[in-house]
């Protein structure tokens, strides 16, 4: 009986080109109403397994199963519920955005009202601009219009590849908000591929880090990270004060490095507050007080241990 709860089941998936292994042994499973992240360092066998997916390329061996069906049986009828963006998403430039979209659709053979267009266009903040030819667009609303283009035949899992490449920060927060509106308000599994570690630790439920095509490990993004206990960078003014101020303290031995004006000290939550309140009382001035903790921090960690 196939579990209802799980969108994706990827079981000892194996890709290769000649001699080259792109994917090897990759397990994985994605769960309804997940933002999944999908981690790895350039050369991870990432793009190759979302072709897998996709039914682009097919498997040498192992199993895919989306919506609790075989990918290789059932492709048809799983790709009608999958929208995808892979590399950035092409469109015709002299044309509107509404026009691409109506285009898109009946290219796709699918019957999408004019309201719909407008009520995805206003979904990706775009409803404004609905005239506009798309040549005038930025890079970050054309990924939103990929986005969109994406959601036509209104899917119940979205793959996106590396969605908020070459955009500035605001473009990023825009593409991010955008697949949390996804998620919460739309109800849609999205499967999100990127090398912007800190997007999936502000977004991500569920993640999986990927090195040399095989899983090294799976699970929710807040357990992973050890929320309780991280990596604090303190800027002061007299690092030899600061080191002599913690010197008879429980955090002495937890010091974790000492460069130039700043002291990195291993914490739990709670003890930020506490360490900073004794350096002012010491007479320390503190400039910055800066959490460490982050999914860089342990996506390099578990990639050179793999290595």
């Amino acid at each position: 009986m196939n579990d209802l709860n799980t969108v994706i089941e990827i079981s000892n998936l194996n890709k290769r080109f000649k001699s080259i292994v792109a994917v090897n042994n990759l397990n994985l499973k994605v769960l309804k109403g997940d933002v999944f992240g999908f981690l790895g360092p350039n050369g991870a066998g990432k793009s190759t397994t979302i072709r897998l997916l996709l039914s682009l390329i097919a498997p040498n061996s192992g199993t895919i199963n989306i919506f609790g069906y075989s990918l290789k049986e059932h492709r048809k009828k799983i790709l009608t519920r999958v929208g995808a963006i892979v590399e950035k998403p092409d469109f015709y430039n002299y044309l509107s955005a509404y026009k691409n979209l109506e285009i898109l659709a009946k290219i796709s053979g699918i019957g999408v009202k004019r309201t719909k267009i407008f009520e995805l266009l206003e979904l990706v903040g775009l409803k404004e601009r609905y005239k506009g030819k798309v040549k005038t667009y930025s890079h970050g609303m054309k990924q939103r219009l990929g986005i969109a283009q994406a959601l036509l035949h209104n899917p119940e899992l979205i793959i996106l590849d590396e969605p908020t490449t070459g955009l500035d920060p605001f473009g990023m927060k825009e593409i991010r908000d955008l697949i949390i509106r996804l998620s919460k308000e739309e109800n849609k599994t999205i499967f999100l591929s990127s090398h912007i570690l800190s997007e999936i630790e502000m977004i991500a439920d569920r993640m999986v880090i990927i090195n040399k095509g095989s899983t090294i490990v799976e699970g929710e993004v807040k357990e992973l990270l050890n929320t309780d206990s991280f990596k604090v960078m303190f800027e002061v003014n007299n690092i030899d004060a600061s080191k002599s101020a913690l010197e008879n303290t429980k955090w002495y031995k937890k010091i974790e490095s000492i460069k130039g004006n700043n002291l990195t000290v291993t914490l739990e939550q709670n003890e930020i507050s506490e360490i900073n309140r004794l350096l002012v009382e010491k007479g320390i001035a503190v400039s910055a007080v800066i959490p460490k903790r982050s999914l860089e921090e342990y996506f390099l960690k578990i990639t050179s241990e793999a290595d």
